[in-house]
């Protein structure tokens, strides 16, 4: 599978974590940024992961940031994405069953390396039910 991932210097240790474990399952990651632990801003890594979402060259993103909710935010000014921020596994199942979302966003301040790990395989693992739900995800794109 193809995965965007950004980070800012907030979520630096935790995505060059999740990125180094998806590599070695044999995922093909694109890193957004950033690449060292300076200050910047996360909505510049943020939108390129989410565009490269929207448009198709990734399948799946993650983003990470100190709390995850900024990225969130970022993400979901990108038409096309439905970015959540997850702090569980069931939250992360949930999101794609219901919500069909396409990236993930992490905090780095609120989960473990071993969650992430966890919270990423479930959402990369579970499929959209549809029906209903479609309808939901319809009327979220318009």
């Amino acid at each position: 599978m193809k995965i965007a991932m950004a980070s800012d210097h907030g979520g630096l240790q935790l995505k060059n974590a999740i990125k180094t474990y998806l590599t070695n399952l044999g995922h093909t990651v694109y890193d957004f940024g950033t690449d060292n632990g300076d200050s910047c801003d996360y909505p510049d890594f943020g939108k390129l992961a989410a565009q490269a979402v929207a448009d198709g060259k990734c399948e799946s993103g993650i983003v990470v940031c100190t709390t995850g909710i900024g990225m969130s935010i970022v993400a979901n000014k990108i038409k096309g994405v439905r970015c959540a921020l997850c702090t569980s596994v069931d939250m992360a199942v949930m999101t794609r069953k219901h919500n069909d979302a396409n990236v993930l966003a992490l905090g780095q301040k609120y989960v473990t390396d071993k969650l992430a790990k966890l919270i990423v395989d479930a959402f990369l693992a579970t499929e959209f039910e549809g029906g209903r739900h479609a309808i939901r995800v319809g009327k979220i794109e318009k």
